[in-house]
Parts: structure tokens; C-alpha cells; sequence
């Protein structure tokens, strides 16, 4: 079957999603004009802290697209954010000398996290564990995994040339390379590689929600038993979207270490496994849009408090998801667009009873 461009634009701008105005989509295009414009005015150490941002995208957006439209909850994708990075570090350490060596680092990370989602995600949803369970078990698996790399220090944990690093984390992770062109670091390719990414995991993600795949997705969430009853194989599509939120992880896991030649054991632990887990709350998990913006916003709100201590950005994240639960149920960025949806209708209704008055008198 033929999919023509304009069925494709109909998916893309689908209701499973917030922003279908051309207004809407005016705004987004002036705003991916200002990223890809944004290194001809940026400082370098500017550029490079966007680009830390926008690689947490894909991870956030991953998660917003299983815990929003599937249901499913998970404090794992920290697990595959560092399984990723691991993976990608000991295969690029070790090829580095070839010409594509980072790249097939890079699918070996990726492919790494897509393994393991599928294994955990197979005993969880073949093995009808209960929904509440699930949160557990994928912090579980984030924090086996911490405790394991912490304890491979010494030079027996190496594989080839590649240390594990222990608790001190594996150092000297090359960045990718395509050619003679490096992206890493605070790099002006690596910015827009980060940039890329983002915007085509958000469009793509946009794509499937409101695909007939993403249909059934989105009713696996509203009703799993009228869903099986219909025919579908629920297990397999949640295992699917579970493994698709991981390779998204893994996406971001290869972008950090290629930016910042660096992996360790806290990036998987309690507090990495929780921040996704904010990010999508507090934007709202029903907006793949709440949740991007909600990254990077919280990207940039947890940097620019680091200068004060780590502590106080978790204090302030942690306050911000509270206020987010007690008042902002379906997130800040969500309530926000219904509620200026509401105005605009309003003042829509205001402005054409006054034009029916005045044409009465």
C-alpha cells in the first residue's frame, strides 16, 4: 500500500497530540530556524550545554510515548541509557582505529539496550505481571546494574584495551566520528547532530501515535482486555513500544558519551533513573511536545543550580513534581495548553456574540 505525503501530514498533525494549529506549527518553525542559526551567535560553552540538553530528548521523549500512551511506568531507562553508553564505549575503545568504528560502537550500544529491554520486557508482559510491579522492577534492574559497574574496578574488569572503571566510571570513551569530522564535545557537528535527533525523534514519535499502530497503543492504555478481545496481541506490542522507549534511551546514552567521553555507574543509579520519570510528569505524559519542552527546560533549570550544589536542584525538581501531582495532574505544559485552548475559545465565543449584537442593532 501506497502512503501518499499528504496521509503522512494528516498522521503527523493527528489529535493524539498537542499542536495542530498553524500557528502551531509557524512557532515550530521559527524555533528549529533559531536552533539550526544558533551557532553563528553562541558562545562555544553555550553551544555545548544546548547540546547536553537536546540529547536527553530522545530518552524523555522514549518514555513519554511508554508511561503516557502505553501505560506503563518505568524507572529502567537509566538501565538503557548506560547500557548503551557502556556497550559503546568498550566496542569504540577497541576500533577505534578503523574508519567506522564509532559508528558500529554506536549500533552495538543501541542494539545492547534493545536486547535487554527485550528480555526484561518479555518475562514482564508475557509473564502478566501487575502494573504497579513494573515501576519496581525496572528500578530494580537500574540499580543491580549500578551496583554491578561499581564494583568492576581493578584491571581484571577490562575487555581488550577498554577499563570498566569501576566506580570511577569508564574515561576516554572516543567521540563519534563520520570521516575526518568529529562529533563530540562542544563541536558545532555534534550540536547539530544532537539537534537532529531530537527534532526527528519528536516528529517520528508525533508520526506513530497517530499511526493505526499508535491507535492500538493508545487503547492498550484505555482498556487492555477490550484490546485482546479485539484481536490484538497486547504482550507483543508492549514488549515493542518497551523496547522502542530503550533504543531511544540507548540513542541518548551513545550521544552523552560521545559529548562527554564519559560513563559511570551514577549515571544509571537512583537519581538517574528518576529523572526521566520528572521530566515526563512534570510536562505532562500525554504530550510528546509537554515532554520535550519539559526536558530541556529542566535541562537548563538543574545546570544552572549545579553552581549552587546538586542537592539543591533534586530539592527543587522534587518540589516542582509534587506541585505537579497536587495541582497540575496531567502536567504544567499540558494545563497550560487547555487552559489557553479554553481562553482562545472563549474570547472566540465573546467576539461572535458581539458581532451578532451589532449587526442586531
Amino acid at each position: 500500500m501506497r502512503v501518499r505525503s499528504g496521509d503522512v501530514w494528516r498522521m503527523v498533525n493527528g489529535p493524539q497530540e498537542l499542536g495542530t494549529s498553524p500557528a502551531f506549527w509557524t512557532a515550530a518553525a521559527v524555533c528549529a530556524a533559531g536552533l539550526l542559526f544558533y551557532p553563528l551567535v553562541g558562545s562555544t560553552f553555550a553551544l555545548s550545554s544546548l547540546a547536553s540538553f537536546l540529547l536527553f530528548a530522545p530518552m524523555g521523549l522514549g518514555l513519554g510515548l511508554l508511561w503516557g500512551y502505553n501505560g506503563v511506568l518505568s524507572f529502567g531507562q537509566a538501565a538503557f541509557f548506560g547500557t548503551a553508553g557502556y556497550v559503546y564505549g568498550l566496542i569504540a575503545g577497541n576500533l577505534v582505529s578503523l574508519p567506522a568504528g564509532t559508528l558500529l560502537a554506536a549500533a552495538g550500544g543501541i542494539a545492547a539496550a534493545i536486547v535487554l529491554a527485550g528480555a526484561f520486557g518479555y518475562f514482564v508482559f508475557y509473564g502478566q505481571v501487575s502494573g504497579w510491579i513494573i515501576p519496581l522492577l525496572t528500578l530494580v534492574l537500574s540499580l543491580i546494574l549500578e551496583t554491578f559497574m561499581a564494583q568492576t574496578a581493578g584491571y581484571q574488569w577490562r575487555i581488550g584495551r577498554v577499563l570498566f572503571g569501576g566506580y570511577n566510571g569508564m574515561t576516554n570513551i572516543p567521540s563519534l566520528t563520520i570521516g575526518p569530522i568529529t562529533l563530540g564535545g562542544a563541536s558545532t557537528p555534534f550540536y547539530y547532530l544532537a539537534v537532529a535527533l531530537a527534532m526527528l525523534t519528536y516528529l517520528g514519535l508525533r508520526l506513530l501515535v497517530n499511526s493505526r499502530y499508535g491507535h492500538i497503543v493508545v487503547a492498550i492504555l484505555d482498556d487492555p482486555e477490550r484490546t485482546r478481545m479485539l484481536g490484538h496481541h497486547v504482550d507483543a506490542i508492549q514488549v515493542q513500544v518497551f523496547m522502542l522507549a530503550a533504543a531511544l534511551a540507548g540513542v541518548s546514552g551513545v550521544l552523552y558519551v560521545s559529548w562527554g567521553n564519559y560513563m559511570s555507574p551514577s549515571n544509571i543509579g537512583l537519581l538517574a533513573a528518576t529523572l526521566p520519570v520528572i521530566w515526563t510528569a512534570v510536562g505532562g505524559r500525554r504530550s510528546l511536545l509537554a515532554v520535550f519542552l519539559s526536558v530541556i527546560a529542566l535541562r537548563w533549570l538543574a545546570d544552572s543550580l549545579a553552581v549552587w550544589g546538586g542537592a539543591y536542584a533534586f530539592l527543587v525538581l522534587g518540589g516542582l513534581l509534587l506541585a505537579t501531582m497536587l495541582f497540575f495532574p496531567t502536567g504544567i505544559v499540558v494545563a497550560l495548553a487547555h487552559a489557553g485552548r479554553r481562553w482562545t475559545s472563549r474570547a472566540r465565543m465573546r467576539a461572535t456574540r458581539t458581532s451578532v449584537e451589532s449587526k442586531e442593532h
